[in-house]
C-alpha cells in the first residue's frame, strides 16, 4: 500500500524558486519588491501606484457548506491558478493570511494541500511576514488609549459601560471572552468589563483589507466607532487621537505579500477576516495588484456561498468596483452524504441515496450563485473513496441545473489534475455577466437582512431581539443604515442552526445583536449564537506541533 505523503512533508519536497524569480517572472523589477527572506516578499507602495492596467479576469472561488472533512477549497484555488499557467494563461492567485487560531486548533492553516499547496507552508501559516501582529498592535493600542483616556480625565466624557470596541488576540482563548479590567489599585484604571476577540474579527482588520491607500486607511481607522457618551453620542478612534499611531503601525502589514505555489505560479497572500463573523476576503489591494498585472486572479472566500461568496459579491466588489467574471464552486461527495445523512465514520462507503438527499444543498448553493448573474462552474473536488456512480450522479445533477462541470485532481496531481477545471473556466470566463447584487445599498437595514435571509438563505422569515431593534435604531440615528450587511452566523447550516444541515425549509433565523463598523464600512449583524472569540476544541492541533533540534517544524499537518 502506498503511503500517501503529509502536507508538510509534500511542502518540504518542493523546490522553491527564488522569491526575486517569482517576482521578476510577474513582471515586478527590484526596486518594486521588499524581502522577507529568499522566499518570500511585499509588493512596494511604488509597484501598487505603478497601474498596468491589465484588467485581468477575476474568478472567485466558493464551496457547499463546510463540513467536518474539508472540502478542498484552498486546494481547488492553487490548483486552478497552476493549471491555468500550465495551459498558457498568464494567472495568479490572491488568498487571505492563515489565523493561528485554526493553526492550532481545529480546523488547520490556510496553505492549501497536497501538491496545490502556497510556501512555505510553515512560515505562511505560523507568524508569516508580521501583518497580524501589527493588526492585532494597532487594534490593542487603540484599546490601550481609550482606557487611558478614560482615565486621565475622561474629556470625552465616555461611558464606561457603553464600551464597544474590544481588544484582540490571534488565538483561540474561550477565558478572554468575558474580562474586567482596571482591577487592583487606583492607578491601574477604571474597572469596567471588557473582552477579547480573535484578531481575525477586529475591524481593524476589515479596515485593512477594504482600504485603498495609506490615506484611506488612517481615515477609516479614525472612523472606527469605540464607544459613547454619557449623553449617548457615538465617540470614534479619531477623537481620542488614535488613528495616526494605528495606522504608523500598519505602514508596512498594508503591502501584498507575494509567495509561490508548488507549481511556481505568483500567490499574493494578504489579509485574513473569517467569513463566518467577518467578510471573509483578502485584501482589495491585493485582488486589484493581481489583476493589474496578470490576465487571470484566482481568489476565494471564506467557508460556503452563504457567508464568503455572498460578503465577496455584497460587500468587496462594491469597493473593487468590479465583480468575478466567473465563480467556481467546490463540492465533495463526502460532504454531500454528509448532507444526506451520512456519519463521519461512513463517509467512504456508497451510499447514492444520501448522496442524492444532499445534493439539494449542492442546488441551493448554485442557485445562490447564478442569483448573482455570473456564470458558474462545479468543481469537483475528486477523493479515492469516490466511486464511479456517485461522481456521476453529481455531475447529472449540476448538468440539470445549468452549471458548468468539471473533476478536479489537484490535491494528488497539482495543477495538472486541474486542467479541465480550467479550460471550463476560461470559457466561462468570455460569457456575458453584470453582477446582480442581492439587496440594494440604500434600502432599510431591515430590508437589506429579510433579502440575504429569503434569498441566500432560504429562510421563511426574520425574528428580532430587544437589542438589535434597540441597535438598528441607534444607527439609523447616526445615519449609517445605507452600509452594507456583514452577517456573522454558523458556517455549518444555511441557517442560524449549525445543525440543520441540506437545504433546511420552513425557519427563520434570529437577529441577536447588530454593530455598525463604521470604519470598514459595513453593519454586522450576529445570528444565533456566533462567537467572535473560539474556543481550542478538546485535543487541539497545537498537542501535535513540534520542534526537533535542527528546528526543524513536526505535526503540522
Amino acid at each position: 500500500m502506498t503511503t500517501i505523503p503529509s502536507d508538510i512533508e509534500i511542502s518540504k519536497s518542493a523546490e522553491l524558486y527564488p522569491i526575486k524569480k517569482i517576482a521578476e517572472n510577474a513582471g515586478f523589477t527590484e526596486d518594486e519588491i521588499i524581502y522577507y527572506g529568499p522566499y518570500k516578499a511585499k509588493i512596494s507602495e511604488k509597484a501598487i501606484k505603478e497601474r498596468k492596467n491589465r484588467n485581468g479576469r477575476l474568478v472567485l472561488v466558493t464551496a457547499i457548506n463546510p463540513t467536518p472533512f474539508g472540502e478542498g477549497k484552498t486546494t481547488t484555488t492553487i490548483g486552478l491558478g497552476d493549471a491555468l499557467n500550465l495551459i498558457g494563461k498568464n494567472a495568479a492567485v490572491a488568498l487571505r493570511e492563515p489565523s493561528l487560531g485554526p493553526v492550532f486548533g481545529l480546523k488547520g492553516g490556510a496553505t492549501g494541500g497536497g501538491y496545490s499547496q502556497v510556501v512555505p507552508m510553515e512560515d505562511i501559516n505560523l507568524h508569516f511576514t508580521g501583518d497580524f501582529h501589527a493588526i492585532t498592535s494597532a487594534n490593542n493600542l487603540l484599546c490601550a488609549m481609550l482606557d487611558n483616556h478614560i482615565y486621565q480625565g475622561n474629556a470625552q466624557n465616555i461611558d464606561p459601560k457603553r464600551v464597544i470596541f474590544r481588544r484582540v488576540l490571534d488565538m483561540n482563548d474561550r477565558a478572554l471572552r468575558n474580562i474586567v479590567v482596571g482591577m487592583g489599585k487606583p492607578t491601574d484604571g477604571v474597572v469596567r468589563q471588557d473582552g477579547f476577540q480573535i484578531t481575525v474579527a477586529s475591524e481593524v482588520m476589515a479596515v485593512l483589507c477594504l482600504a485603498d491607500d495609506l490615506a484611506d486607511l488612517k481615515k477609516r481607522l479614525g472612523n472606527i466607532h469605540i464607544a459613547n457618551r454619557y449623553d449617548g453620542t457615538p465617540v470614534y478612534a479619531r477623537d481620542i487621537g488614535a488613528d495616526g499611531a494605528m495606522a504608523a503601525l500598519l505602514k508596512d502589514a498594508m503591502l501584498p505579500n507575494l509567495v509561490q505555489s508548488i507549481g511556481h505560479s505568483p500567490c499574493f497572500i494578504h489579509g485574513g477576516p473569517f467569513a463566518n463573523i467577518a467578510h471573509g476576503c483578502n485584501s482589495v489591494r491585493a485582488t486589484r495588484l493581481a489583476m493589474d498585472r496578470f490576465d487571470y486572479c484566482i481568489t476565494e472566500a471564506g467557508f460556503g456561498s452563504d457567508l464568503g461568496a455572498e460578503k465577496f459579491l455584497n460587500i468587496k466588489c462594491r469597493r473593487l468596483g468590479t465583480s468575478p467574471k466567473c465563480i467556481v464552486l467546490v463540492a465533495t461527495v463526502r460532504a454531500l452524504k454528509y448532507n444526506g445523512g451520512v456519519s463521519a465514520q461512513e463517509k467512504a462507503v456508497e451510499n447514492l441515496d444520501a448522496l442524492s438527499k444532499g445534493m439539494d444543498n449542492l442546488r441551493k448553493h448554485i442557485e445562490n450563485l447564478r442569483g448573482f448573474n455570473i456564470p458558474v462552474v462545479v468543481a469537483l473536488n475528486v477523493f479515492s473513496t469516490d466511486t464511479e456512480a456517485e461522481k456521476e450522479m453529481v455531475r447529472k445533477a449540476c448538468e440539470e441545473c445549468g452549471a458548468e462541470f468539471a473533476y478536479s485532481y489537484a490535491h494528488a496531481q497539482g495543477g495538472k489534475g486541474a486542467v479541465d477545471l480550467a479550460e471550463k473556466v476560461v470559457a466561462a470566463c468570455e460569457l456575458p455577466s453584470e453582477i446582480r447584487f442581492t439587496y440594494r445599498i440604500d434600502d432599510s437595514i431591515e430590508n437589506k437582512i429579510k433579502a440575504l435571509a429569503e434569498t441566500i438563505y432560504g429562510a421563511s422569515g426574520v425574528q428580532y431581539t430587544a437589542a438589535a431593534k434597540k441597535t438598528i435604531e441607534e444607527i439609523n440615528a447616526l445615519g449609517a443604515s445605507s452600509l452594507p450587511i456583514c452577517v456573522a452566523k454558523t458556517q455549518y447550516s444555511l441557517s442560524d442552526d449549525p445543525k440543520l444541515l441540506c437545504r433546511p425549509k420552513n425557519f427563520e433565523i434570529t437577529v441577536r445583536d447588530l454593530k455598525l463598523s463604521s470604519g470598514a464600512g459595513f453593519i454586522v449583524v450576529y445570528l444565533g449564537d456566533i462567537l467572535t472569540m473560539p474556543g481550542l476544541p478538546k485535543v487541539p492541533a497545537a498537542n501535535s506541533i513540534d520542534i526537533d533540534n535542527d528546528g526543524n517544524i513536526v505535526g503540522l499537518f
